[in-house]
């Protein structure tokens, strides 16, 4: 039976295979438009969306004038998650793997930039935070570097009904910035008692893919976040990004006696 794969998949599938096996290696330049053409009998379109699949896949890298390059696709190390870490958008550790760990063995240096705006909350963030669409919130938006490598992006949401006129109401700013959501909140006296998440995966979009250094529609892992109190009111949400390509998740999971 002959292959029924469309061309476009089975240009996108022999380019991978080859750069699985080691023909192109890391940084090197894949065949251009015009040599795909030729060995496929392939069209324009055909072959651009064959390399669109590749790079979506964290397979290739386009570089404007110059042409498409394999993409370093090593796993950078794991963000591990704890409790410890529930509150923040950043991992309470990151384990880097063999082969990238820094000078010395030390850690990654870790840095991150916040701005807080005051906003209305979309339908979505609404729903999650069981408030009305329209009703004001704080939105914190974070961007972490790894040794001044892009990390992973954040975006928090906070009900200004109960931060408003708090020493609380800026995450990063005032005497409790920086202390987490627990911390803050309970500095007025609201107790976070749990935290839910969602993990799951979709493409990356181009704000996303240029902060953190991948192409459009690659794929990314989010983590959907929320902290609730002991009323099961939710205090907070937030939406974490990272590379799926280049970090994975670690999770410790405890089981009581």
């Amino acid at each position: 039976m002959g292959d029924t794969r469309p061309v476009y998949q089975r240009i996108a599938d022999d380019l991978r295979e080859q750069i699985d096996e080691g023909t192109y290696a890391v940084g090197a330049r894949i065949p251009s438009r015009a040599e795909l053409k030729r060995t496929y009998t392939a069209s324009d379109q055909t072959v651009d969306r064959a390399v669109r699949v590749l790079k979506a896949a964290g397979y290739a890298t386009g570089r404007f004038g110059r042409g498409v390059f394999v993409s370093d696709r090593v796993p950078l190390g794991v963000l591990v998650r704890s409790t410890d870490s529930v509150d923040s958008p950043l991992a309470a550790r990151i384990s880097v793997d063999g082969a990238n760990v820094p000078e010395e063995g030390r850690e990654p240096h870790l840095v991150w930039e916040a701005t807080s705006t005051t906003t209305v909350a979309p339908p979505g963030i609404a729903d999650r935070l069981r408030i009305r669409p329209g009703d004001p919130v704080m939105c914190t938006q974070y961007e972490y570097l790894a040794d001044r490598q892009p990390l992973q992006l954040a975006t928090s949401w906070e009900p200004l009904a109960l931060t408003e006129g708090t020493d609380v109401v800026h995450p990063e700013r005032g005497p409790y910035g920086r202390r987490g959501v627990r911390g803050r909140f309970a500095a007025i006296g609201i107790r976070v008692v749990v935290a839910k998440e969602v993990v799951a995966s979709r493409p990356a979009t181009s704000p996303e893919a240029e902060a953190l250094g991948c192409c459009p529609g690659q794929c990314v892992t989010s983590v959907e976040r929320t902290h609730y109190d002991e009323r099961d009111r939710p205090v907070e949400t937030s939406d974490t990004v990272i590379r799926g390509d280049r970090w994975r998740l670690e999770y410790a999971i405890s089981f009581g006696c």
